[in-house]
């Protein structure tokens, strides 16, 4: 079947408002080559090629070419080969697949853990199931929770309450006005990734005691950097036992790939038996498993390497603040620089890559409030000084270069 014509001008009109509007997302092509991260080389369409720097990776501790996952890695895939051959339930669960889970179970004090292929698909799977579980549940989610917590809430068919971000107050409010008997859940996040601000977790928890509701926290911008073992700003804070559900993920400080929740025995088993995300899901390979289980393990004795990473954070904070940039500071490892405008801020990513061998990506509506797009690095503990140095010195060059600019446009 074929698009007729005129829903294939509809498709074209949409595309077209994205470009218009400076939102058109566009791929390029990177190679990393092993142990050089965040180094890397861009291949254009044209064939030629440039060393960059990726200054926007979500390896944020660059443990996805680190020697210990890459050797787990290697010799899970030489003893069981590429692909897990099916879902959990049918022929898909490895012993690799359970020391996983065991080292997840363990890293945040939960009886048991339970592996998704992302955490986006975890969020969304146990979300949209524990009203199945728990009827009559009403869920209280902070309105900057991530995408995949959203979705997971709306297809749930359940009672949902919106509470203003971080607004205790305001999510008082909303428990107050509730049958105080019926199944409650607060969903928020510990990191909320685009400004790199805190959830109120020890409030949150207080309130989720007083009305006897259960809580559900999203640690995937903490785990492997905060806590003593990486276990996230929850441990960090001496507070994973008040914590009913923990999501995390595998692909971003921990370098490999997966999602996963982490909570009582009965309650992963009631979502690994209800979840249909889980159910009809092949499982990740027993490589990517051994992997991750392999990462988790070693995080939760490096602290050194989260040391760095803060340090690393830090430096890059203080310095563009130096240079009067709009920089989002709320003590995390996330550094959003506001520009305001999607055309400019595509322009300052374009000029970054082209001119400066600087790979940073424009983040811009519906990811964040338009008026708000910005750009976002995210310094890891493998990012040199000379790397830093370069960054801060592009940024002072082209900032003022775009701000001449639009005076221009705006005359």
């Amino acid at each position: 079947m074929t698009l007729t014509t005129v829903n294939a001008n509809k498709i074209d009109a949409a595309l077209d408002r994205l470009h218009e509007e400076g939102r058109y997302r566009t791929f390029i092509d990177i190679e990393r080559r092993k142990g050089q991260f965040p180094s890397a080389v861009w291949r254009r369409e044209d064939g030629t090629e440039q060393d960059i720097t990726v200054w926007c990776g979500n390896d944020y501790l660059g443990m996805g070419q680190h020697p210990v996952v890459v050797s787990a890695m290697q010799e899970a895939l030489e003893a069981t080969g590429a692909g897990s051959g099916g879902t959990r339930n049918i022929s898909g669960t490895t012993v690799y697949h359970k020391r996983l889970e065991a080292e997840l179970a363990d890293l945040h004090c939960k009886e048991a853990a339970l592996l998704f292929t992302s955490a986006y698909i975890a969020n969304d799977a146990t979300l949209s199931t524990l009203p199945k579980l728990l009827p009559g549940l009403i869920i209280y989610s902070d309105e900057l929770n991530h995408a995949s917590m959203i979705e997971g809430i709306r297809r749930n068919g359940g009672a949902k309450r919106i509470f203003r971000h971080n607004d205790l107050d305001h999510l008082r409010a909303l428990l107050e006005a509730d049958d105080p008997d019926a199944p409650k859940l607060i969903a928020f996040e510990s990191i909320y990734s685009m400004d790199g601000d805190f959830g109120p977790i020890e409030a949150i928890c207080d309130l989720a005691d007083e009305f006897n509701a259960l809580t559900y926290i999203d640690e995937v911008h903490a785990v492997g950097m905060y806590g003593p073992r990486g276990g996230g700003v929850a441990e960090r804070d001496g507070l994973v036992d008040r914590i009913d559900i923990i999501n995390g993920t595998l692909a971003k400080a921990y370098g490999v790939m997966g999602g996963y929740i982490a909570a009582s025995a009965k309650m992963c088993d009631a979502i690994r038996s209800y979840a249909p995300g889980f159910i009809f899901t092949t499982s990740l390979p027993p490589a990517v498993a051994a992997g991750a289980a392999a990462s988790v393990a070693h995080l939760k004795t490096d602290q050194a390497r989260r040391d760095a990473h803060q340090l690393a954070a830090r430096i890059l904070k203080t310095r563009l603040k130096g240079l009067g940039l709009p920089i989002i500071d709320h003590g995390s490892h996330i550094v959003p620089v506001i520009v305001g405008d999607p055309v400019h801020t595509k322009m300052l990513s374009d000029m970054l890559l082209e001119d400066h061998g600087i790979y940073v990506q424009p983040i811009n509506f519906p990811t964040v409030p338009r008026g708000t797009e910005r750009l976002r690095f995210t310094p890891s503990p493998v990012h040199e000084p000379k790397m830093i140095d370069g960054l801060v010195k592009a940024m002072d060059a082209l900032w003022s270069h775009c701000a001449l600019n639009r005076q221009d446009l705006a005359g």
